[in-house]
Formats: C-alpha cells, sequence, structure tokens
C-alpha cells in the first residue's frame, strides 16, 4: 500500500485516492483547430517511462483536490507532492509499497 503526501491533509493511504495519470499534459489551445491524429496524440499517448514519473492524483476521501506526485513506477517509491504546476519541494519519502517503515499505516 502506497502513503501519498496530500499537500493540504499530509500523509494518506492510498485507498483515499484516484490516479488521473500523468501530470503537465497540455490541452490544445484551440480544440477546435487540431487534427484527428494531434487530439488522438493529446488524449492517448503517454511517456510511460521506467522510473520517476509526474502524476496527478485526486484526493477523493479527504479534500477532494487534485495535486501532482512524483512516484517511482519501478519501486512504486513516493518522492514527493505538490500542487499542479509547482516544483516537487519534498525530497525522498522513502515511502514504498508495503507501506513506511513505521509499520506502514503511516503513524509513528
Amino acid at each position: 500500500m502506497l502513503l501519498i503526501p496530500c499537500p493540504w491533509c499530509g500523509p494518506r493511504n492510498e485507498t483515499e485516492f484516484r490516479p488521473g495519470g500523468e501530470a503537465g499534459i497540455k490541452r490544445p489551445e484551440r480544440p477546435a483547430d487540431v487534427g484527428d491524429a494531434a487530439w488522438a496524440d493529446y488524449l492517448f499517448m503517454r511517456t510511460n517511462p521506467r522510473g520517476r514519473l509526474r502524476e496527478r492524483w485526486f484526493h477523493v476521501h479527504g479534500c477532494r483536490r487534485w495535486f501532482d506526485v512524483e512516484r517511482d513506477t519501478v519501486t512504486h517509491a513516493v518522492h514527493g507532492s505538490a500542487l499542479p504546476g509547482q516544483a516537487i519541494a519534498n525530497g525522498p519519502l522513502g515511502i514504498q509499497a508495503g507501506g513506511n517503515q513505521s509499520g506502514g499505516d503511516g503513524r509513528e
């Protein structure tokens, strides 16, 4: 289980959140002027890297806000969170699938 650091609520269990995919995908400014291939590229094409990726998450069972998380797609280690478009300020959290080192539930 991942422990995801919400910028407003603090670290919470991943079951409180819903992933929104890769962060930073810019919507075309004039969608009506974009061709089918470019629109399909916007909708479906993602980098899908092996390693660190900035993702958009929604805190469904909390503050109900969107924010960005930097997560390693191989180890699932969470490296921080931030408001959309802002730099990830947190250092490595060392939180991985299976919980953190204090017992996995986020409590010390």
